[in-house]
């Protein structure tokens, strides 16, 4: 998990600072650095739920930072929604109006 939070915020500044995004990525993403905060804030997250979580054990005190972790990691997901092509609307082929 750590490798995989390291790799998505690097990802994240690197569309950030250079608006380079990932070859699977870039047929989607039109906004690369709002998407790359999305990556950076993502991770972030998702590292201080892994570490202030599960990864700490059972301390009562850390689960408001865990949970904060949680909220900040779907933050991340949304913004990276936000930087790519909004979802096409498709209608049915018996529905068609001419």
């Amino acid at each position: 998990m750590a490798l995989a939070a390291l790799v998505a915020a690097g990802l994240g500044v690197a569309a950030i600072a250079t608006y380079w995004v990932p070859p699977w990525f870039r047929r989607r993403v039109v906004r690369p650095r709002l998407w790359g905060w999305g990556a950076l804030s993502g991770s972030v997250g998702m590292s201080l739920f892994m570490f202030l979580g599960p990864f700490h054990g059972p301390d009562a005190d850390m689960t408001p930072y865990a949970m904060t972790g949680v909220a900040l990691f779907v933050v991340g997901q949304a913004l990276q929604m936000l930087g790519q092509y909004p979802g096409r609307i498709t209608k049915a082929p018996g529905n068609r109006t001419n």
